[in-house]
């Protein structure tokens, strides 16, 4: 691998672990809720005043961190989502509120504030600033006409411009958001800030129209299609979309003006039409993925959590977009080589340097938040050339 192709998370330990840690021939207990205990974290968001706030998926809560946090195990300063740091349960064991969660996962800055995609809720939630407090309520939702309803589709067969059906992923960029509406086999685009609870999308990808949400279109897999979509962002100004289902990442040139618009290239397969966990072998190489859930670009760096490999890929960005197709990785954290799969490379316990089914990453800045759900923590990188 050429030297300039290296980056820091490359045999490199995580400068601080958040969770409980393990320590070497200790027993694992139940995962009893509380100020530094999560169960399955799915993402993570620092926001660019230094807080902290992560998904504590299982937990059915957010944790917020008023500074970025400096030890390991260093407990939340915040909760969103229960009573107290001490009790768990889908919406508060309770009705759905503008304080309540059910499976959160992604998570983003959203202008000035934030937005949860609220998964078993089969809604996002908008803060207007990043919450500084406990319980901080939301200021609007979409994909419900309120904050009390939970059906996904609203109750319907069919989806609509207005609903969302188990939304996995967010993402803010340039005053529009996007949301992965998993469960309908669409990305949403609102070209601006939506401003109403509600407020219906203004494009779809993924579906020939806003009805529709049969798996890759109702048809064979192809560059427009989409099986889960789970993870959203932007590579320069390349649009870039985490398709899990179909075990691959779809990259569009730009951002795309019209309905069901196709991509340009896809990582993870040699073909638009081929979609088979490490393109059709147990072992996985460099230019295959099993079930990537999360991408974030870095500079030139484009960097996928290939969840089921439990790796970290990086791809960095070549003269035209086109000639990623297939392409292969240039960079791996997690395990020693890119055959190598296992859960903490050795199906051991975690390590400063290991992934078990890493769900989420976020990058802000020089730091980047994996969400290692599988290890029921999040680690926090430096990131910078070697």
């Amino acid at each position: 691998m050429p030297e300039e192709q290296n980056f820091l998370l490359l045999h490199q330990n995580a400068k601080v672990i958040l969770g409980k840690s393990i320590e070497p021939g200790e027993l694992v207990t139940p995962l009893a809720p509380s100020n530094i205990e999560m169960f399955g974290p799915r993402g993570a968001l620092l926001s660019k005043t230094g807080t902290l706030w992560v998904s504590d998926t299982g937990h059915h809560r957010l944790l917020g961190w008023r500074n970025l946090p400096t030890r390991d195990s260093q407990p939340a300063d915040w909760i969103i989502g229960q009573p107290d740091f001490y009790h768990e349960g889908q919406n508060a064991k309770s009705t759905p509120g503008r304080t309540t969660l059910s499976v959160p996962t992604g998570i983003c800055a959203c202008g000035e504030g934030l937005a949860v995609a609220d998964a078993w809720n089969h809604r996002i939630l908008i803060w207007n600033k990043v919450p500084q407090d406990n319980n901080v309520p939301a200021d609007l939702v979409l994909g419900q006409a309120n904050f009390y309803d939970n059906e996904a589709n609203r109750g319907k067969q069919e989806a609509a411009a207005n609903t969302l059906n188990w939304c996995y992923g967010v993402f803010y960029h340039q005053g529009r958001l996007l949301v992965a509406d998993t469960g309908n086999r669409r990305v949403l685009i609102w070209h601006q800030l939506p401003e109403e609870n509600g407020q219906p999308a203004d494009l779809v990808l993924g579906q020939p129209d806003m009805h529709s949400r049969n798996e890759n279109g109702g048809g064979t897999p192809d560059r427009a299609s989409m099986r889960w979509c789970h993870d959203i962002t932007f590579w320069g100004d390349n649009l870039v979309v985490a398709d899990a289902g179909n075990n691959r990442v779809m990259i569009w040139q730009g951002i795309p003006t019209e309905n069901n618009t196709p991509c340009v290239a896809v990582l993870g397969q040699k073909s638009f039409n081929t979609v088979e966990m490490n393109q059709g072998v147990y072992f996985p190489n460099a230019s295959s993925l099993s079930m990537p859930y999360s991408v974030a670009a870095w500079g030139d760096w484009l960097f996928v959590t290939d969840t089921a490999n439990s790796r970290l890929l990086g791809w960095k960005k070549p003269e035209s977009i086109i000639t990623l197709q297939g392409a292969d990785a240039q960079a791996i954290a997690g395990q020693i080589n890119f055959q190598s799969k296992s859960e903490n490379r050795d199906f051991g316990q975690p390590k400063r340097d290991s992934f078990n089914w890493c769900y989420g990453i976020n990058i802000c800045g020089d730091t980047a938040i994996i969400a290692d759900a599988g290890n029921n923590r999040v680690l926090l990188f430096n990131v910078s050339y070697l």
